[in-house]
């Protein structure tokens, strides 16, 4: 199967208007921590759906932008 778009790490699947689909909201911070190499500054244990409400963002380029830490 060939990849979704240049630059995108493997596969991604799209919703019915063809936009990606969002990460599930049960992913836990951490998850996001050790896969992007930054420090949200929250528990690890912390859900996505959770760091979305409180940034206010839904991507999660977004949340790392307000959140991360190198």
């Amino acid at each position: 199967m060939a990849k979704d778009a240049p630059g995108m790490r493997g596969n991604r699947s799209r919703n019915e208007t063809g936009e990606l689909r969002q990460k599930r909201g049960d992913t836990l911070a951490g998850t996001i921590e050790a896969q992007y190499g930054v420090d949200l500054g929250v528990r690890s244990d912390c859900r996505l759906d959770t760091l979305r409400d409180r940034t206010g963002e839904t991507s999660i380029a977004g949340i790392i932008e307000k959140l991360g830490r190198s």
